[in-house]
């Protein structure tokens, strides 16, 4: 029996609609064909928001290019007594550009 990662939201509503009738969660995982953590999330989470839409994540942008990658890595393996915080600074005077670490 396979079982999914994530519920759609159709899914998710007619898992609280289940919940809300009095089903366990256990039962309703079962006919889901989730595992049970998932459903218990689901329920804390609609507890909490009232809402049981999957929240949408947005994507961080780059900070650094490959090749300000490629510059750190270069630094820290020169001199590896450097902390994170000293690499940023260099990078920083290299790049011309504030970097936060």
């Amino acid at each position: 029996m396979s079982r999914r990662n994530h519920l759609h939201d159709e899914m998710r509503w007619r898992a609280v609609g289940m919940l809300q009738a009095g089903a366990r969660q256990s039962a309703v995982a079962k006919e889901l064909n989730v595992h049970s953590s998932v459903i218990h999330r689901l329920w804390n989470h609609y507890q909490r928001d009232q809402n049981a839409s999957r929240r949408r994540r947005s994507r961080h942008r780059r900070i650094t290019t490959t090749a300000n990658d490629r510059y750190l890595l270069q630094c820290a393996r020169r001199r590896r007594t450097l902390t994170a915080r000293q690499l940023a600074s260099q990078l920083s005077v290299a790049a011309g550009r504030p970097i936060s670490c």
